[in-house]
């Protein structure tokens, strides 16, 4: 598929999935998940004496996304799970489904998204938690994983290890894309794994700055008047002239391909990046801390 045919689909997909989302075929713990939170709900409702079409009027949403629901074919939004829980009086126990379903929400996405970037002419990366997942050299990568909870499992742990090295040929591909980030001046400073870990992941940055397509810049702890308080940015653009873009604090998290969506994500991105050091300050900011080590 083209990448304009992909942001298309893309686009289609966000507005088909309002106010659910598509279940990920290949995640088997997802499905197990809205599977049962699906029957959950179907069971809660015949006790209660409601037609799926009564249910529907009283919950505010469509009776055929209340059988998709129920049939463990999307994934319900909280608020659908809250609105639930007052019409069938649970008492919280649906609401308390809202965990375990948050867990499961996005994980197509997230790789159609990754899958994007191999495709991309320019690429616009705002971290605010973690160095980037496309900078971050392989041990740095491993103590990130080493730390999540639950625990992954070796195997877990490699083959997450594995995508995400795949996706560093992002820097290798010819004609080169245009690459800029931004990276909080914290994520910089937190040692992850150890001392050694941690300066070989500033060299690594000190390198990849060194590339003509890439841009790498800090953002100041000290900055007050802050742009970037959303969390992460993504945005992508392509040599047809489409585009994708993603953020943490908006539309949800998903992917968007909308230009009205993407001029939100885009102004701010601009404005983080006119606040940050440029990258010849940023350079000098990331030696003076390997002196300081």
């Amino acid at each position: 598929m083209s990448v304009d045919g992909e942001a298309v689909r893309l686009a289609d997909e966000a507005q088909a999935d309002e106010p659910g989302w598509e279940v990920d075929p290949d995640d088997e713990w997802g499905v197990a998940v809205v599977t049962t939170v699906g029957r959950q709900l179907k069971l809660r409702r015949e006790a209660a004496g409601m037609r799926a079409s009564d249910f529907a009027a009283a919950v505010k949403y469509g009776e055929d996304l209340v059988y998709k629901v129920e049939g463990g074919k999307r994934i319900p939004r909280p608020e659908y799970l809250e609105k639930a829980d007052e019409v069938l009086g649970a008492g919280g126990l649906i609401a308390a489904m809202k965990e375990d379903v948050a867990k499961v929400r996005y994980p197509k996405r997230v790789r159609e998204l990754a899958k994007l970037e191999s495709q991309a002419v320019e690429i616009g990366l705002y971290s605010n938690h973690n160095v980037h997942g496309l900078l971050q050299t392989e041990d740095h990568m491993r103590a990130l994983f080493d730390v999540w909870l639950p625990a992954h499992t070796e195997e877990e742990t490699e083959r997450m290890v594995a995508a995400r090295l795949a996706r560093r040929s992002v820097f290798e591909r010819s004609p080169a894309p245009m690459l800029s980030f931004v990276q909080e001046e914290v994520t910089l400073r937190r040692p992850v794994g150890s001392t050694m870990v941690w300066r070989r992941q500033l060299e690594r940055l000190l390198e990849l700055g060194k590339l003509r397509h890439v841009s790498i810049q800090v953002m100041p702890t000290e900055v007050e008047d802050h742009f970037g308080t959303g969390g992460l940015i993504e945005v992508l653009k392509f040599a047809d002239g489409t585009a994708v873009g993603r953020s943490d604090g908006a539309f949800a998290g998903r992917p968007v391909t909308d230009p009205r969506q993407l001029r939100i994500l885009e102004l701010r991105y601009g404005m983080i990046r006119a606040q940050a050091l440029t990258p010849r300050e940023s350079r000098a900011f990331i030696e003076q801390m390997l002196g300081e080590s």
